[in-house]
């Protein structure tokens, strides 16, 4: 049983970030798209190669979510307790890439992890959760929002003399750098979060003592991630490249560079497991309201953030009813 287990967690694991590659695939590219600067086939192929690079880059979040959201549950209903999880976040990615809502991937997963463990009666850090995840949720994205308009007022004072053709063009082709560098912030941000629920199910099993994240278990995600992302969840791209405010390229290349640049801070420094999403949809806001606030659709803009409020109970609750049901039919 606990081998079986441990086998399906991998896979069901494989599969989320699988789905968090496509659902989330419009954080890097949307706006190179939106701008013209990248093809979609060209913007996916990017963004899956950085996607898989960023996943080798560190893996602090990793150890953050493994062992600091919940303590590592016992014997095979501890297994029972993750594998649970991670269908409650499969199921919230799948809703809301139908809707076409960029809601976060991280968030689906640690509520689905919150919400199992509360089922199981399980131990969860609150505390844990209070400053590695509800706070950075908080944060980033007032400092995305402040970074994407303090960037583009930069651009547009630096370059408020320069031919516009030729400054759109040179934007477009700088496009193709920011969306690099938030690809490879996607792949190291995200990437890292089913990391460490592998490694929370490994080292639930007894198969390792700590949570040192293997080699092999790197490669895996990387590549399903990579995957998910070529695939491409076009519905998202839409809304975060042109239902949120019109972009043009120096719009795009100050969100996309501000969003980057907070990926980069929480992962390395804060060591915190922030959403890629907000952290890119609130840049876009931040450098789309330069030009003026109604030029934001703010009613397109709210329905994003009741989303992002009910991502936690939206996986949650369906991983802990999943849970009791298992539990119940396998009698662990």
């Amino acid at each position: 049983m606990e081998l079986t287990l441990v086998v399906l967690i991998i896979i069901v694991g494989l599969t989320f970030d699988f789905t968090n590659g496509f659902h989330d695939a419009a954080n890097a590219i949307a706006t190179s798209i939106s701008t013209r600067a990248l093809t979609p086939r060209a913007a996916l192929t990017m963004a899956a190669v950085m996607n898989f690079c960023g996943a080798f880059l560190g893996t602090e979040v990793a150890q953050t979510v493994g062992s600091g959201i919940i303590a590592a549950p016992e014997d095979d209903s501890g297994l029972l307790l993750v594998m649970c999880a991670l269908i409650g976040a499969i199921g919230w990615n799948v809703f809301t890439w139908w809707r076409g809502l960029p809601t976060s991937s991280s968030h689906a997963l640690i509520g689905g992890l919150v919400g199992a463990a509360l089922a199981a009666s399980a131990t969860v850090h609150w505390s844990g959760i209070v400053d590695k995840v509800v706070l950075p949720m908080l944060l980033s994205p007032l400092v995305g929002v402040a970074l994407g308009y303090a960037l583009h007022v930069s651009i547009l004072w630096l370059f408020r003399h320069a031919p516009p053709r030729r400054t759109m063009r040179r934007f477009r082709m700088a496009q193709t750098v920011s969306a690099a560098a938030m690809g490879l912030g996607h792949g190291l941000q995200d990437a890292q979060k089913t990391m460490g629920v592998i490694v929370l199910a490994l080292v639930t099993a007894g198969w390792q003592d700590d949570f040192s994240v293997p080699v092999w278990v790197i490669a895996a995600v990387a590549a399903a991630m990579a995957a998910g992302t070529y695939s491409g969840g076009r519905r998202i791209i839409t809304t975060l490249g042109r239902r949120i405010v019109h972009l043009d390229p120096p719009r795009g290349f100050a969100a996309e560079t501000a969003a980057a640049a907070v990926l980069y801070t929480t992962a390395f420094l804060v060591k915190a497991p922030i959403s890629t999403t907000q952290t890119i949809t609130a840049a876009i806001l931040g450098a789309g309201a330069t030009r003026r606030a109604s030029a934001v659709r703010w009613q397109v803009a709210r329905t994003i953030v009741t989303a992002w409020v009910l991502t936690f109970f939206g996986a949650g609750v369906p991983a802990a009813a999943i849970y009791l049901v298992l539990q119940a039919v396998t009698g662990l």
